[in-house]
């Protein structure tokens, strides 16, 4: 792995040497949450409203409602709400709003920036921070001390300071923080003058772990920005970023376009999140994900087979024999978590709303 690929064809060959190969008729994906491609719901609304002229950029009235139920959920009748296309792409843009040009970001060493964006924070023209994981989730302590270290160094002029937190919820593992976490990070945050920020592509389905003791509105108490991800929770793409406090986010607008993540047709944007925020369908639809999640991973155990990591949300990892993981390949896809092992191996199983029944059963059925 360590050469230089010539080629995409080379690349392929390589792949298919380390993996099985798949059968081709296969039925049943756990890869991720985000393969289906919207709630019928919303596929309705947008169809309904296909025709309709706008005006773009989010100023239309399907923006303004989704904003306004945004608010409502998030108990922050001044939040500034505003819509972006991706994760990724909304992570660098609100991180390089929020950072000053000798500022770095403060993250778990597993956290999706530092290990699976690509270097877009690098990119912007930050730098990652990376802290010790603790189940995907970073520690106050070591908050305090990278923070206390820092500034205790002569030096610290010449090194990128830390000017931010971030953090996921869900972690990249599954886990949560708790209510008391996310109270005691808001609280280190505020003391050392520094912003949260709160990475919420997967947030449906936290909010709908019957392991979560807050809320949305929790969330919008102590993160000073965050994120509710659309594109992994039910919509076709879309990401709405939230500043309680707007002064957080000044002149946020133009950043966005700057970043090429300012969608023209912004009423697509405003439909979905209006119809996500109506009778608690973006919660419901979740909660449905979570609880055959927590199905599979019974089946796992119940097989002898241990998971990797205490996951109580929509990803759940297990440690299966290579020849458990090649056999249920043939009939079902899920990913590897990490490089394939010479004996066994870590693998992601991940439920979307989309994920039917069935498809659980087949996973029973096959173990």
């Amino acid at each position: 792995m360590g050469t230089l690929l010539e080629s995409d064809s080379e690349k392929n060959v390589l792949l298919q040497s380390q993996f099985p190969k798949q059968n081709q008729t296969l039925m049943f994906h756990f890869d991720s949450d985000y393969m289906a491609g919207a709630h019928p719901e919303i596929m309705r609304r947008l169809m309904d409203t296909n025709i309709e002229h706008t005006v773009g950029y989010g100023f239309d009235e399907y923006s303004d409602e989704a904003r306004r139920r945004i608010r409502e959920a998030c108990a922050a009748p001044n939040a500034l709400v505003q819509f972006l296309v991706g994760g990724t792409q909304t992570n660098a843009t609100v991180i390089d709003a929020l950072l000053r040009r000798h500022e770095g970001v403060l993250s778990a060493d597993t956290g999706h920036i530092n290990v699976h964006e690509s270097g877009a924070v690098e990119h912007s023209g930050h730098k990652v921070l990376a802290l010790p994981a603790h189940d995907g989730k970073v520690a106050a302590a070591d908050v305090a001390n990278f923070i206390h270290t820092f500034y205790s160094d002569d030096t610290y002029e010449h090194m990128v300071a830390p000017g931010m937190l971030y953090i996921t919820q869900p972690t990249e593992f599954g886990t949560l923080y708790s209510l008391a976490e996310l109270e005691e990070l808001s609280s280190l945050c505020h003391k050392y003058n520094i912003p949260l920020y709160l990475d919420g592509a997967r947030l449906a389905y936290a909010l709908a772990s019957p392991a979560a003791d807050f809320t949305l509105a929790d969330i919008a108490r102590l993160c000073d920005v965050f994120y509710i991800g659309g594109t992994k929770c039910g919509a076709l793409f879309g990401e709405a970023v939230v500043a309680p406090d707007p002064k957080y986010l000044p002149h946020f607008f133009p950043l966005v376009k700057q970043h090429g993540a300012l969608l023209a047709k912004g009423r697509l944007q405003g439909i979905q999140f209006a119809t996500l925020f109506t009778d608690n369908l973006y919660v419901d639809i979740a909660r449905r994900a979570v609880n055959l999640a927590l199905r599979l991973r019974k089946a796992f155990e119940a097989k002898g087979h241990c998971a990797a990591i205490d996951s109580p949300t929509n990803q759940q990892f297990f440690i299966l024999p290579n020849e458990v993981i090649d056999r249920l390949l043939q009939h079902i896809t899920f990913e590897y978590w990490g490089p394939r092992g010479d004996k066994e191996s870590t693998v992601r199983f991940v439920t979307s709303w989309a994920t039917e029944e069935e498809a659980v059963r087949a996973v029973e059925e096959l173990l």
